[in-house]
């Protein structure tokens, strides 16, 4: 999948934003660039993983070391918060904030995300991409398309048999279903494999089945079988967990573009469709810099280390533009994602 997506140009001509507009969002583009905010942080990225590499080394040394053991367990832990790093550095990739070409973007991104991780790279790309074009967009955003989860009363009103019940208890089965998260990322990356091209589909097929090599030689080497399998379960529930409560908060109960209705330029698409979470160094290092979903999304090739630098400069130019800058607490973001899924099921719990 091309990075091409990813990188940031001016909204075009005739959009809503765009320069036959009197574009609302060039102002804000020229202010980040002057900044400096757009230029690349090589040597940041560099110190990130290498230190997240030596974290995941001594995880695995500290399984070897643990062995067939049940407080072996506890290093899922730390491998389950590592593995997020990693697919952080794999996302800041795929939106080539790291690196200066797009070979170069791939192949850090290809050695994060399918051999460290064992997920696959193109697949998330490609529907990565797409949620960035059209953020909460129920025809053209994956993330808000019909699956476990459902996001309008529209979808909910589609639904049967066990779908139904799951949509009617969607919310309070939300974090639980989470744990089932780290496995079907992999099962998603492996079953993409088949819409690439033979060339990528034999890279990311090898790299995939070295993972899944290795990681398995980690964990049959060093405790027995029924640990191992255990310890993975718990391992992949953890990573999932953490994933979906980092990108949960970000849009969801959000506004959700009306596909019939008008149609928003860059500024607007972005700003309105996302919530930014309130922290400091520990919330931006567990979120991996998505806490900044506004500044993400309007500038998605910006390093991660520069986009809080670009909040207060996007709070005042959407102040200035009189457009809502959605920000809040971590509880109170996964109160108001709940509460959104809460209601869409609500008509199927009437009826």
């Amino acid at each position: 999948m091309s990075q091409a997506a990813t990188l940031l140009t001016e909204p075009p001509a005739g959009s809503p934003d765009g320069p036959a507009a009197g574009s609302a969002f060039a102002p804000l583009l020229r202010q980040v660039r002057d900044e400096g905010l757009l230029e690349r942080r090589r040597g940041w990225y560099a110190r990130s993983i290498v230190v997240n590499l030596l974290a995941l080394a001594a995880t695995a040394t500290g399984i070897v070391l643990a062995g067939d053991s049940w407080w072996t367990l506890l290093l899922a832990v730390p491998a389950a918060l590592f593995w997020a790093r990693t697919a952080f550095v794999g996302h800041d990739s795929g939106h080539a904030q790291i690196a200066a070409t797009r070979r170069t973007g791939r192949l850090i991104g290809l050695l994060h995300a399918d051999l460290l991780l064992g997920m696959g790279y193109a697949w998330w790309n490609d529907k990565h991409n797409r949620h960035h074009a059209n953020p909460n967009h129920v025809d053209k955003d994956p993330d808000v398309g019909v699956g476990a989860l459902v996001w309008t009363r529209q979808q909910a009103a589609q639904r049967q048999g066990l779908s139904r019940w799951l949509t009617r208890n969607q919310a309070r089965l939300f974090f639980p279903m989470l744990l089932l998260e780290g496995i079907s990322l992999k099962v998603s990356g492996v079953r993409d494999l088949k819409r690439q091209t033979p060339g990528e589909r034999w890279t990311e097929a090898a790299l995939l089945a070295l993972h899944a090599a290795g990681y398995a030689t980690l964990l049959l080497s060093s405790m027995s079988p029924g640990k191992a399998a255990v310890f993975a379960f718990v391992h992949h529930a953890l990573f999932g967990l953490h994933l979906g409560m980092v990108f949960a908060p970000n849009h969801k109960g959000m506004e959700m573009p009306d596909p019939d209705g008008e149609r928003w330029g860059h500024l607007h698409r972005q700003v309105l469709t996302s919530r930014n979470v309130r922290g400091g160094p520990v919330t931006d290092w567990l979120m991996g810099g998505l806490n900044y979903q506004i500044e993400h999304h309007l500038f998605p090739n910006m390093p991660r280390p520069h986009l809080r630098l670009a909040r207060p400069l996007v709070r005042a130019h959407c102040r200035a533009a009189g457009l809502p800058y959605t920000e809040t607490g971590i509880v109170d973001s996964y109160r108001q994602a709940l509460h959104h899924m809460h209601d869409v099921g609500a008509p199927l719990r009437a009826g």
